[in-house]
């Protein structure tokens, strides 16, 4: 347990070093920030741009809920560029250390794969994780000021929903780190791949039971309906599932040293 904390210790040295404590939340509010008040103010800028020639302006656009507005916020802002900058933020969290030989370094002491591979995950998804809950706290706040209330029991669980997917996507990118060695390769593969998940969400029943991002849908679905989908629990089970399977992967392959591999 005292690798596990000198290990997250040290990443949360290189998130202040990297000014990341300071930027990733700044994002993920002016992205929580932004889909209330372009739904909110959209209306009046098409109305002023258009001049009311040619542009019909939906009455129900200003009347939206606030549900389904933060709805929106997941859907729009932090499932598209959010998810992109949580993968640019954490593309080298292994492969940094791989490059620069702190990874070998570190597994001549006596310090175990798993402590190193869980203070990695953990100190990355807890920041991830608060950065992503601040920006969904001021959205809520945005909302209901602009628009209606929103039921604090739905917010809460929505987050928790939401929250499953980013621990996947946090895992999955480490994993990916580990087994590349060029950053914009890890970048690429990752966005593609997440953002397919979260592409393909509501093509199928069965491939949502089976697809981690079905947890993002949940959680809209619960601010937008106020209730719980009964399928949201296979959902969360194949989100913890997938997880455990790329942190699997990741122990394996720094295992077997094949880190070294150039």
């Amino acid at each position: 347990m005292n690798n596990f904390a000198v290990l997250a210790k040290k990443e949360f040295v290189q998130m202040v070093r990297e000014f990341k404590v300071i930027w990733l939340p700044l994002v993920f509010i002016f992205l929580g920030i932004t889909q209330p008040v372009v739904s909110y103010y959209l209306p009046s800028i098409l109305e002023a741009l258009g001049g009311g020639q040619g542009i019909t302006i939906d009455p129900s656009m200003a009347a939206q809920k606030g549900g389904e507005v933060l709805a929106s916020t997941l859907g729009s802002q932090f499932d598209q560029l959010g998810i992109m900058i949580i993968i640019v933020s954490m593309m080298g969290v292994v492969q940094s250390d791989k490059a620069n030989g702190m990874l070998a370094f570190i597994l001549t002491r006596p310090v175990t794969v798993g402590s190193y591979i869980s203070g990695k995950i953990i100190s990355n998804y807890l920041f991830v994780a608060c950065s992503v809950a601040l920006g969904y706290l001021v959205s809520y706040l945005y909302v209901v000021f602009l628009f209606t209330s929103v039921d604090f029991g739905d917010l809460i669980v929505a987050l928790l929903f939401y929250l499953l997917w980013i621990l996947f996507i946090v895992s999955f990118t480490t994993m990916i780190s580990t087994i590349f060695n060029s950053q914009g390769i890890i970048a690429l593969i990752s966005i593609v791949f997440l953002l397919g998940c979260r592409i393909i969400v509501g093509l199928s029943p069965v491939i949502d039971n089976v697809n981690p991002a079905s947890m993002s849908k949940h959680a809209m679905e619960v601010l937008i309906l106020g209730t719980v989908n009964s399928q949201a629990v296979w959902g969360a089970l194949a989100a913890l599932a997938w997880t455990a399977v790329t942190i699997l992967i990741t122990n394996i392959w720094i295992s077997k040293k094949k880190f070294n591999n150039e």
